[in-house]
Parts: structure tokens; sequence; C-alpha cells
């Protein structure tokens, strides 16, 4: 079975975003970028999904500029097979990444696809389904464990409730949580042997997809600075306070 896994190049979660002067967007310039964490955890376990002679192939996919051939490069250490990147400048919004996917599942016909839940810049937390629903495919979201049984996968997902379980026929959409893995480090000969993997380079036109933005940023801002905590002495003052505070009547 070939796994195909979209990653996302996006700014190192370690980094604090700033914001521009204009608030029109993040600023982007000299800052540290890297794999979307969710995407790691979905390269891992279709490793694992590998490791255990379920898949025979992981195929690595990216839609942005040409650096993101570097993010590209970091699965292929960690342990994908081969990579595509369609390349383009452009923002691309969820809706044009999952029309591009579906494109390169229906040419590689993987029998799985295993992608981060949600990137970290955007939060839109929407590829996914939207690509099960292109595709006519089962999905199982926010999977904190995935086993493969036959042409079926079970996967256990995380709810408000708590976990529950679904069983998919494949091929299916697996969205990736937190707690599903701890991806692996490359190691140094993994990053020398991906320089010689295969990484095909495309284009949106050469898929026939629009991917022109639907949506227009009004205006972005840093979140409100948070005020400094008060001590009470008791019950009765703090509910005093929260009064004063405005924040009950």
């Amino acid at each position: 079975m070939k796994l195909l896994v979209p990653v996302k190049r996006v700014i190192d979660f370690n980094v604090k975003p700033r914001v521009k002067a204009d608030g029109s967007g993040v600023d982007l310039a000299n800052v540290k970028m890297s794999m979307n964490p969710f995407d790691e955890i979905a390269v891992e376990e279709a490793i694992r999904l590998k490791e255990k002679d379920v898949a025979t192939e992981i195929v690595a996919v990216s839609i942005g500029p040409a650096k993101a051939q570097e993010t590209l490069r970091t699965a292929l250490a960690m342990g994908a097979d081969r990579a595509i990147l369609i390349q383009t400048d452009a923002e691309v919004e969820p809706l044009a990444v999952a029309k591009l996917l579906k494109k390169v599942a229906d040419e590689e016909q993987p029998g799985l696809v295993v992608m981060g839940k949600q990137a970290i810049d955007d939060d839109s937390n929407q590829t996914g389904q939207m690509l099960a629903a292109l595709l006519g495919w089962a999905q199982g979201t926010f999977a904190s464990k995935v086993e493969v049984e036959g042409d079926h996968v079970s996967v256990t997902r995380e709810v408000d409730g708590g976990l529950e379980t679904v069983k998919l026929k494949l091929p299916a959409i697996v969205t990736t949580d937190l707690r599903l893995n701890e991806p692996r480090y490359a190691s140094l000969p993994n990053i020398m042997k991906a320089k010689s993997k295969p990484l095909a380079q495309k284009r949106p036109e050469d898929y026939g997809v629009d991917i022109a933005p639907r949506l227009a940023t009004v205006k972005v801002t840093e979140p409100a600075k948070r005020q400094a905590g008060v001590k009470v002495g008791s019950v009765d003052e703090l509910i005093a306070k929260i009064k004063e505070t405005g924040v009950i009547a």
C-alpha cells in the first residue's frame, strides 16, 4: 500500500511571530521556518506503518515556495521514499490545497492519506476534511491511534467526551493529533541519503487547479497583553474583585 503524506512549511513553533507594521499579515522575513509539527507526526506515523510492512512506499507532497524543498528533504531524511513539490509563491487556501491533493491522489492512487490535522500558521483544520469530501473517501480526524487491519483502518480519535474509535474502509484520510506519536530525529546519514531521493517539481497549472484566493485578510493584530494577576484574601474578596472587573454582574 502506498501512503501519501502532505507536509507544510511554517514558522518554527519556537519562534514568536511578528505582525507587519501595516497589519497586512505576519512578517516572515529572516524567520526560522520548519515542518508543521502535526505534519511531522503524520510522517512519523507513515514510517511506522511502513516498518510494520503495512505500507510499501511513502510519498511526501508540499505546496508552497521553492524553499519548501527543505521541508520535503526533512521528510525524506525521516524516511519518506520520494517527494513532490507543487511550487507557488501565492498564499494557497485550504480548499485549493485540497483540490491539488485530490489531483495528486488521483495520480498516485494511495491506499491511505496521513496528514496533520491543522497547520500552526493559520489553524484552519479544514484541508483533511475537504480532501475526504472531494475524493469521496472515509475520514478519521484527530487520530491518537492508527491501526491498519486488512482493507480497513481503525482510528482512535480525540473528541470532547473522551476517545472514539472508528473503523474506515480503505482508501481513507487520517488526520493526526499531538498524542499519536513522538516524531524521530533525522540522522546525519539519512540526511545525506535524502539529497539523492527523487523530488519532482510541479506547478498548480500542471494539475489544472485554480488557486486564486476566495478570502481576503482584512487586518492582522497581535493578541491583547495579559494583565498582571492580584492576590485576594478571601472568597468574598475574590467575588467582589470579579464584579469590579465586570467579569460577572
